[in-house]
């Protein structure tokens, strides 16, 4: 008898954390969306306006053939995709071999170079120093000087590390006995098993070298180099918008914000599954 008033109190015990988390993500949902969906709508109408409406006035897809018919975006086009491209394989580089460098317990040092890692987090040399690095080593104007640094997280890096260290102890020694070499052991039994990990920090490189806007603006001097972002960015602010007559600037200028950021919204339903493994797996250990 007495169970059972018990259970029945639990089961009329009342929850309210479960409601104000359910209001509070509609809330933040909703302001996340509502500037998203004005500049679809907009991007979507031939008389875009300054006010928000819900549908488009004058359905037309002119602001998008007006973007994709301009043939200077072409090019930053191509550097956007170039600089993502290389700077996500090379920061997928440095991190999977710095993190499994890191988890090599007989290597000397490894606990200084480590905490010398983690103290670049903490702390940041600057603007000018990077600036006067990137001046000395000759990269100034080229595209290296983007790649190179935001190639080197370290942030991704202790990720990585955190993931490798949760890969069972037996699977190395197995290999060792076998005879596998340290970078044998990396590239047939870690970087396989890394596939959420690998998936997860490429996605995360792969969105900031797309959407680099400052260190293009500081190291790259040649308009030739510059990327979709800084050539969107010149489009908008200094009026280098197409005249066309059957469509509103504004217009345009959506379009060219939705297609910037159309590659990713495509590629990230594809990757969910594997970004949301590897951050967990790779961001708590047990």
């Amino acid at each position: 008898m007495d169970n059972q008033i018990v259970m029945n109190k639990k089961k009329k015990k009342f929850k309210i954390f479960p409601i104000v988390n359910a209001v509070m993500f509609i809330i933040i949902s909703f302001l996340i969306i509502f500037p998203m969906w004005k500049v679809v709508v907009d991007s979507l109408d031939a008389q875009a306006a300054y006010g928000f409406r819900w549908v488009p006035m004058k359905f037309s897809f002119g602001g998008y053939e007006s973007i994709i018919s301009r043939k200077a975006l072409y090019g930053p086009f191509v550097i956007s995709v170039i600089t993502t491209i290389i700077g996500t394989f090379l920061g997928l580089l440095l991190s999977t071999l710095g993190a499994y460098t890191l988890i090599q317990w007989e290597m000397p040092g490894r606990n200084f170079f480590a905490y010398m890692l983690l103290f670049t987090m903490i702390f940041d040399g600057g603007m000018i120093p990077k600036f006067l690095v990137i001046s000395d080593l000759g990269l100034y104007d080229t595209l290296w000087a983007v790649i190179l640094p935001m190639a080197i997280d370290v942030y991704n890096l202790v990720l990585m590390r955190n993931f490798f260290e949760g890969i069972p102890e037996s699977l190395f020694e197995a290999a060792q006995i076998d005879g596998c070499s340290p970078m044998g052991i990396f590239f047939r039994i870690v970087l396989p098993l890394s596939k959420a990990a690998l998936a997860s920090i490429g996605l995360m490189f792969a969105v900031k070298f797309w959407n680099d806007y400052t260190n293009f603006k500081l190291y790259i001097v040649n308009n030739d180099l510059w990327n979709f972002q800084l050539r969107l960015r010149a489009m908008v602010m200094e009026s280098d918008v197409p005249d066309e007559s059957a469509v509103d600037p504004n217009t345009i200028t959506n379009a060219a914000v939705i297609v910037a950021i159309l590659p990713f919204t495509v590629i990230y339903p594809f990757c969910q599954n594997y970004f949301v493994q590897g951050v967990n797996v790779g961001a708590v250990k047990e």
